[in-house]
Order: structure tokens, then sequence, then C-alpha cells
């Protein structure tokens, strides 16, 4: 795969052997800003064209993109974004972008006043700490606005419903993920219990309905947001399972285990689709199960729903496609973490243990007209309607990605 290019972290004068790593990169919904943590309690926030146009200007290396001060009132503010440097005051393990959509209302009932007024142009960061807090900062100003604290042990990953709600999903290494509520100010709506261990990972599905997280013990649940309540376990994995993300469409999941696997689900029914083996021959149960050299550490779909990425302990990044057995690209990364695709989905940005950021074009390629019909109707179709449809056996194999 061709390299974009990399922004790499500043040599501390307090290297140590821990606390450099990236766990965690994400971009914002609208594609405006990156942010990553570059460890020892700093998140880097940049805005994400800037970024790129230095990467066109000045090749693929840069430790810092500069940007100009920021001038002019509060539209200018937002119409021009800014570099930001946040010290969150510990090691940051999570980050999660949220925009807001005004018309979409607080759950919490008998609401008369607010803190916060968050309006249509709102873009939050949330960022997910060591000590089990989680912060919420104005991504535009770089301020702090809330600090929410009730997990006990690392905030291991964050998401936002994609809704606009701002319903934000916490998971954490105290076996529990928390619901809050940041449109009444940040308050913890549900406890969601069921772990028998750490829980790795959260990703919602794109209508916001159904909600995954995934864990140590080989754990992928399937949670229902609208009753709070579990709706199903997936069983396959035969390590922990340390990643998930939803298809664009929400038809499929895929999740990335140290079992040297990443599996396609559907996770309407429960089924394992398709399997990306990282190792061959594939692994027994017991093998998958330890050490091997071989743990999938991340997993992303990319916008078009046809490509999904892997990073794995191999120091190879792979870019599969969901029709194909074998990755159709590679490239190389020593000590990944994580990773995701752009807004866009025209470039992959991976993580790594010493606080750097790599980035990649990913495969681009015009999508067929079926593909993206199956798109528009499984977005609003989920497997046991689309079944029932009164169509020929090959095109409803189709549409479920049985073909």
């Amino acid at each position: 795969s061709r390299t974009v290019g990399e922004l790499l972290a500043p040599t501390s004068p307090f290297d140590k052997k821990c606390g450099r790593e990236n766990w965690t990169v994400a971009f914002a919904p609208d594609g405006s800003y990156l942010a990553w943590s570059q460890g020892h309690r700093i998140v880097k926030l940049v805005p994400w064209a800037q970024c790129l146009n230095n990467f066109l200007l000045h090749g693929t290396k840069n430790g810092s993109p500069g940007v100009g001060p920021r001038q002019g009132g509060e539209g200018a503010q937002r119409n021009k974004p800014c570099e930001h440097v946040l010290d969150c005051g510990d090691i940051v393990w999570s980050l999660a972008f949220g925009s807001s959509v005004p018309d979409k209302q607080s759950r919490c009932v008998n609401v008369e006043w607010h803190r916060f007024k968050f309006g249509q142009d709102q873009l939050l960061l949330a960022t997910g700490l060591s000590n089990g807090r989680i912060k919420i900062w104005d991504v535009y100003t770089g301020k702090l606005l809330l600090n929410l604290m009730d997990h006990t042990e690392v905030v291991r990953d964050l998401t936002f419903a994609p809704d606009g709600s701002l319903i934000l999903v916490s998971a954490s290494r105290d076996k529990t993920l928390r619901v809050w509520d940041l449109k009444d100010d940040g308050n913890m709506m549900k406890v969601l219990r069921g772990h028998p261990n750490w829980v790795y990972g959260c990703a919602f599905s794109p209508d916001s309905s159904i909600l995954c997280s995934v864990g140590a013990s080989k754990a992928v649940f399937l949670w229902d947001m609208d009753k709070y309540s579990m709706l199903r376990k997936l069983e396959g994995h035969h390590n922990d399972v340390v990643a998930c993300e939803f298809s664009p469409d929400g038809a499929l999941l895929a999740t990335a285990s140290y079992d040297t696997r990443v599996y396609v689900w559907d996770p309407h029914i429960g089924v394992i689709l398709r399997e990306f083996g990282h190792l061959f021959p594939p692994p027994t149960p017991i093998f998958a199960g330890g050490a091997n050299d071989r743990w999938v550490r991340s997993v992303c779909f990319s916008h078009d729903g046809l490509h999904v990425a892997s990073l794995a302990d191999d120091k190879m990044v792979r870019f599969w496609r969901i029709d194909e057995e074998y990755p159709v690209q590679v490239a190389p990364l020593n000590n990944g973490l994580c990773c995701t695709f752009s807004t866009d989905g025209s470039v992959l940005a991976a993580g790594t243990q010493d606080g750097s950021v790599y980035f990649w074009a990913s495969p681009r390629q015009v999508c067929s007209l079926q593909h993206l019909c199956r798109l528009a109707i499984r977005r609003v179709m989920p497997t046991s309607l689309v079944r029932n449809l009164p169509l020929p056996c090959k095109v409803l194999e189709f549409l479920c990605y049985q073909v």
C-alpha cells in the first residue's frame, strides 16, 4: 500500500519504557480533525485537511503540522480549524469524537435546565484515561467541558451514538460498560453488566440501535440500546477479543482477536460469514488461545463497505475485501496498536507504541451498482426481513453477504 505520511511523536525528556503508547486514533465525523494520543498524557488535535496538505508539500514525514494562530471572532474559530495540544492529566487509552444534532433531545425526563447547551455546530472529543475518568473537550476551543467519574479501572474504549444524540458509551477494565448522556450534562444513564472480565472495545451500529462490546474470555456481546438489555452472545473466537466495528450499512460486524483471526459476522443472526486469518495454516484452538506472535490488535471497516483493515503483531497492516480470502494490499508497520479509516475512507491511520501515527492510501475502486443497491437496502432492513423478500435465492444470498 502507498504511504501517505507520518506524524512522529516528539521524544520526551523523561522518556520511559511505558506511557508512550498511541492506543487510539480518531477522525471527526465531518473529517475536519484528526486526534491521537502521543503518550505521556498528551492528545494532539490536528486539522486533517491541513495535515494532508503538509504531506503533499513537504513529503511524508511531518513531526508537527503547523497551523497559523486562530484569529477573528467565534465564527472564524469554527470556519478555520486550529491545532490543539490537550494535557489530559493521565495516560490516554481511548478517544471518540461526537457531534450534536439539536432535534435529538436528551433521554432524561423533566429536564428544565442544563449547564451546557450543545448547538448544531458543536464538536466534542471524549478522552478515556488510565485512572477511570473520562474528559470531554470542546474541539474548536480546546477547553475542558466535563469530567466524568464512575469507572474504577482503565477506560479502554469510547464510542458516541452516530445519531447525534451525544449518547456516549465507555468500556472499561472494571468489566462494565457505562452509558452517558452529554445533553444531560454528562449524567450516567445506565451500567451494562455481563462481561466476565476486562472489556476491550465497543461500537455502535450505524442506526444507533445496537451496541457491540468485546472483551477478554472470548466475549462478543450485542446490546439493545433502546431497552439496555443483552441481545445475544456471539461465540467463535478462541482468545481475547480486542476490537469491533460495524459496516456502514449495519449488516456486518467485524471483530479482531488474539486468536490470529478477524471474523465478519451477520450480527442479526449471529453467524460467521467470513474469516480473515493472520497465521497459516490456521492455528488449533489450543495454540490460538495462547501467545502466538500473530495477535490481531485492531480492525476497522472502510466507508465503502467493501474493505476491512487489520493490524497484527507480525508487523503488517492488511487490507481485505469482504468477498476475497486473501489481502488485496499490505504495508509494513512495527509495534502497531490501533488503526482507523479517515471519514471519506481514502486513508488508513495507524498508531504505534512510540506515540506516532502512520498513514497509507486505502484501496480505491468504483463500487458496483449491485453493491450500492445492497448498501441502500441493508441500511433499513435486517437479515430476517431481507430473507422474506420475494426474490430469487441468489439475489437473497447476495443481499445477506453470503456470496
